[in-house]
């Protein structure tokens, strides 16, 4: 470890020799940037934030204070190998955010990396895990939790202290509300409550989005297709339904999709709350 020489880091940082930094990136009092990192320009590093390498970043992140980005996986097998984070452009990680590296191919079904996109906005004391995979425009807010091997679709909403279980999917656009929890994969749209509750569909997100009022009128058809046809179809059938029905919409191609890959599966009729009109969940 070095004293920094960069022109706008601060002089109580430590900056590894083996860091790779632009000249004009920003490092706060009592940073440390420790072992090979990768920064892209406009990057800018809080107090007391720690910086783990093998680590890349691109373009125009802020890292809060005290945050850590690319710490050991919290997991067991762990046995320090090394592994990576990889994140891209404009991504704020606000106050204690965690982000934690993969854990090693051939550790069971360890990727070696954790990814995450460009633009998302992690509020403070959220935490991504080890083999996580983080698409663009997320919203992870306070405390919320995503464990290892979780993939987040783009322009998804985790709200605070709400937390999703390890090797589950979260879709595009989907909501997951405040103060809750998730074991099950959340469909592309739909809004989940409490814990594996459904609440409707994310109707504000998809607007949001620029998603066409005939598109979004179709998942509302599918959403009802699936939870609210009595006799109640089974899962299978009601796929194929909305298939032939909807199945010229590009969002019907994702949800579908989605649902017959998923392997933890989705909640069913039984936990339904919503009706698929819920009009007040709101993402970015």
């Amino acid at each position: 470890m070095t004293r920094p020489t960069l022109p706008h880091a601060h002089p109580t940082a430590i900056i590894s020799a083996e860091a790779n930094l632009p000249a004009d990136v920003k490092i706060g009092p009592f940073a440390v940037l420790e072992g090979p990192i990768t920064l892209g320009p406009g990057c800018v590093i809080g107090p007391h934030a720690h910086l783990i390498g093998p680590l890349t970043l691109g373009a125009n992140n802020e890292i809060g204070s005290s945050a850590v980005i690319g710490g050991a996986p919290q997991h067991l097998g762990y046995k320090g190998e090394i592994t990576s984070v990889e994140i891209g452009d404009g991504n704020v990680f606000r106050e204690h955010v965690t982000v934690h590296r993969g854990m090693p191919i051939g550790a069971g079904p360890g990727t070696g990396v954790t990814r995450i996109g460009n633009r998302n906005f992690f509020m403070a004391a959220s935490h991504v895990a080890h083999d996580c995979v983080v698409g663009n425009d997320v919203i992870f807010a306070n405390a919320a939790l995503i464990g290892g091997h979780v993939t987040v679709g783009d322009r998804a909403f985790i709200s605070g202290n709400s937390a999703v279980h390890q090797f589950c999917r979260v879709g595009r656009l989907a909501f997951l509300s405040g103060a809750s929890a998730s074991s099950k994969d959340i469909p592309p749209f739909w809004v989940m409550q409490d814990v594996n509750y459904v609440r409707g569909l994310n109707l504000v997100g998809m607007k949001r989005a620029g998603m066409p009022p005939a598109e979004r009128m179709a998942v509302r058809k599918a959403y009802r297709t699936i939870y609210m046809t009595r006799p109640a179809l089974p899962l299978s059938v009601a796929l194929m339904r909305i298939e032939a029905e909807l199945g010229a919409f590009p969002a019907i191609q994702e949800l579908v999709e989605f649902i017959r890959t998923s392997k933890r599966g989705i909640c069913g009729a039984h936990r339904l709350v919503g009706t698929g009109d819920d009009d007040e969940s709101v993402a970015a």
